[in-house]
């Protein structure tokens, strides 16, 4: 048997700490986010609002243009590419610290383009949150990683299914490390107990309440993964700060609440992210 860790409170002050006075929005990372097609415009809003609530300093939002009045209805601090122009977003991605791309992205053929355009620019220095959608093109065309980038997964159980060949039923931690050692990423499958794997060591959440399942809870995780990795300098410790983050605000508000929305939990962060940062 592997050792599994737990990924408990400890994990926030180890990874959130107090802004110097000097910060500025550029201290805290360019995140880009692609996905959102016209029918799931929604995900990609959602993995928006978690990456500004989090604490990313610049984040541009590319996605199809019916979403832009929503995005900034939602979202004024976000700044919009429209998706049919790649030639303006390519340097926006180019400059990005951290890019995100999957939510509400779809699968057809245009999804396709801009996957596959994305993993052709990346550069090494850059994080690379593949989820949702992203993760079933990728399994469905055999597509490799781009090697340059540092690569997180976020996929559900079913998306690593496809991703990995493992059956949900044999998704043991052994299984599970051997296909992201053989990936080289970091890989988070999100389930009822999520597991991280990450530098040859596998961490399971503590965390977590029936209450989140609900359409967008996995789209704002990957957005909070994608705001941690953009400000903290250790990406795997930053990943499992965002997962434990997730789930902690949603006990909290499963005190009092029947259902969790997604967005509640992106709203919550700031005060929780104060609350329990290091000196």
């Amino acid at each position: 048997m592997v050792e599994v860790k737990k990924i408990t409170k400890s994990i926030l002050k180890d990874v959130i700490r107090k802004r110097p006075a000097d910060s500025f929005k550029g201290t805290y990372g360019k995140i880009v986010l692609i996905g959102g097609s016209q029918n799931f415009g929604g995900a990609i809003i959602m993995a928006s609002l978690a990456a500004v609530y989090s604490g990313a300093g610049l984040v541009t939002t590319v996605t199809d243009p019916s979403n832009q009045a929503s995005l900034h209805d939602w979202l004024p601090e976000a700044m919009f590419v429209d998706w049919n122009k790649f030639d303006q977003a390519e340097p926006i991605i180019k400059a990005a610290d951290v890019i995100v791309i999957g939510p509400g992205l779809g699968t057809d053929n245009h999804a396709f383009d801009m996957l596959t355009k994305v993993f052709e620019i990346v550069s090494k220095g850059q994080k690379l949150v593949i989820d949702g959608s992203a993760l079933t093109l990728v399994a469905a065309n055999n597509m490799k990683l781009p090697t340059d980038s540092l690569n997180i997964l976020t996929p559900h159980q079913m998306e690593w299914q496809r991703v990995s060949g493992i059956k949900i039923a044999d998704q043991s931690p052994e299984n599970n490390q051997a296909v992201a050692k053989q990936l080289n990423a970091i890989v988070v499958v999100k389930s009822h107990r999520t597991q991280v794997y990450a530098n040859d060591t596998i961490y399971e959440n503590t965390g977590g309440t029936p209450a989140q399942a609900t359409g967008g809870m996995g789209d704002t995780l990957t957005g909070m993964v994608g705001g941690f990795t953009a400000q903290f300098k250790d990406t795997p410790k930053a990943v499992l700060a965002a997962v434990y983050s997730h789930s902690a605000i949603a006990d909290k508000l499963a005190e009092k609440q029947y259902v969790v929305m997604p967005h509640q939990i992106s709203e919550s962060l700031p005060k929780f992210m104060h609350k329990n940062q290091a000196e």
